[in-house]
C-alpha cells in the first residue's frame, strides 16, 4: 500500500453548498446479458423514437454509473409513452469487455434510433460500429469517438471530485482520508486529481491514501481496500470504482454495526448513494459525488428525437452546467462546512479556481 501526500497552495477564503452529480472495454452475447429478450412488442406510444444503451460490465444495477444511465433512458421513455423493448428503450448488459461490439450491433440491428455506449472502455467498440454502421446514431459517455455520427459526452468529474474532497478534509478527525479508483484510466484520474486538489485546499498537510483496484465489479476487492485504509487511521473514503465501491460501503457498515460510535465515512459516486450506506436507524453515507449521466443522456435523446442529434459533437457538463456536484448530505455535514464548500463551487463556476484534471 502506498501513501501519497499532495498540496495544492489556494490562498481562498473557505466556505458552502451542495449540486448534481467511473466507467465502461466487442464479440458473442447470450440471454444473460440482455435487458429484455427483444422482438416484437406491443407499446401505446406517443412517440415512434427508440432509445438504447449498452453498459459496461459494473451491470445495470451497480448503484452507480451504469444505473444512472439507465434511469435516464427509463425517464425518457416513460416520460414519451414507450415500453421497454423494440421500437421502445432497452439494455443490454455487458458480462465482458468481448460483449461491446457484439451489444452495440445489436441494437443497432433492432433499429434503434440511438444507442449509447456506457463508459470509456467502449470507446473502441463504439467507434468500430460507427464506420461499420454509418447510418447509426451512437452515443458514448466519458470518451470522445471522432465519427459524424457519433455525439460524445463528457464530465468535468474533477470540479465535483474537488468539493468532495474539501468534504472530506473538512469533517475528518483523523486527518487521514482515503480514495478507492477502480482502472487508472483518465476518467478515474480526473476523480482522483479532484478530489486530491479540494483535500489540499483546505490543508495540504492532510494525507490522502490512493489506491487503485483495477476493477469496476469486484466489491470483495473494494472491501479488503477499504479494510486496510480505515486500519491504517482513515476515516473518510471516496471511492470512484463503481461496482467495486459497493464494497467500501460494505467494509464501513460493517465496523459501525460493531462500533456504533465509530467514524467511519464513504463518499458515494456517480449516483446518490444515501441508501447503500443505510446501518439500522444510521447511515455511514457523508454525502456522494453526483455526476448527471441521467440527464446527459436525456438531453441527448431528446435533441435526437427532435431531429437534433448531435453527431460528431462533443458536450461537457460541469458544476456550472449543473452536470457535477455534491448530494444531499442529510444532516451527516454540518451547515457551516456546508457553507465552505458552497463557497468553492461558486469560485470553481466563476472561473477563479481551475481544477486540475491530472495528479501532475
Amino acid at each position: 500500500m502506498s501513501k501519497r501526500k499532495y498540496g495544492l497552495g489556494l490562498s481562498v477564503m473557505l466556505a458552502a453548498g451542495t449540486l448534481l452529480a467511473a466507467c465502461g472495454s466487442d464479440e458473442e452475447t447470450t440471454e444473460n446479458n440482455t435487458g429484455s429478450t427483444g422482438g416484437d412488442t406491443e407499446t401505446e406510444e406517443t412517440s415512434d423514437f427508440s432509445v438504447a444503451m449498452v453498459t459496461d460490465v459494473g451491470g445495470v444495477d451497480d448503484k452507480s454509473f451504469n444505473q444512472s444511465a439507465w434511469e435516464g433512458i427509463k425517464k425518457f421513455g416513460e416520460d414519451n409513452g414507450l415500453e421497454q423493448g423494440d421500437g421502445g428503450y432497452d439494455y443490454l448488459q455487458s458480462a465482458s469487455d468481448a460483449d461491446y461490439v457484439t451489444n452495440l450491433n445489436n441494437l443497432v440491428r433492432r433499429d434503434f434510433d440511438v444507442v449509447f455506449g456506457i463508459g470509456f472502455l467502449m470507446e473502441s467498440a463504439v467507434n468500430d460500429i460507427a464506420v461499420q454502421q454509418p447510418d447509426a446514431q451512437l452515443a458514448i459517455i466519458d470518451a470522445v469517438v471522432d465519427q459524424p455520427n457519433v455525439a460524445s459526452v463528457l464530465f468535468k468529474e474533477q470540479e465535483g471530485a474537488f468539493l468532495a474532497g474539501v468534504a472530506a478534509a473538512l469533517m475528518s478527525e483523523s486527518k487521514q482520508i482515503g480514495f478507492v479508483g477502480g482502472m487508472e484510466i483518465p476518467v478515474i484520474e480526473r476523480f482522483e486529481a479532484g478530489f486530491l486538489a479540494g483535500v489540499a485546499a483546505v490543508d495540504p498537510e492532510i494525507e490522502v491514501d490512493v489506491q487503485y483496484t483495477g476493477s469496476f465489479d469486484d466489491a470483495s476487492l473494494g472491501k479488503t481496500t477499504a479494510n486496510r485504509m480505515y486500519s491504517s487511521g482513515v476515516d473518510i473514503i471516496f471511492h470512484a470504482a463503481g461496482g467495486t465501491g459497493n464494497g467500501v460501503f460494505a467494509e464501513a457498515k460493517e465496523r459501525k454495526t460493531k462500533d456504533a460510535d465509530a467514524f467511519v465515512w464513504v463518499i458515494g459516486v456517480d449516483s446518490d448513494q444515501y441508501e447503500e450506506g443505510a446501518v439500522g436507524d444510521t447511515n455511514v453515507t457523508l454525502t456522494s459525488m453526483l455526476k448527471r449521466v441521467d440527464q446527459a443522456v436525456y438531453r441527448i435523446s431528446e435533441e435526437a428525437a427532435a431531429g437534433n442529434f448531435p453527431g460528431g459533437e462533443q458536450t461537457v457538463y460541469g458544476l456550472a452546467e449543473e452536470g457535477v456536484g455534491l448530494a444531499d448530505s442529510r444532516g451527516a455535514i454540518s451547515e457551516d462546512v456546508m457553507a465552505q464548500i458552497e463557497e468553492f463551487q461558486q469560485q470553481i463556476i466563476d472561473g477563479e479556481i481551475t481544477v486540475p484534471e491530472t495528479v501532475e
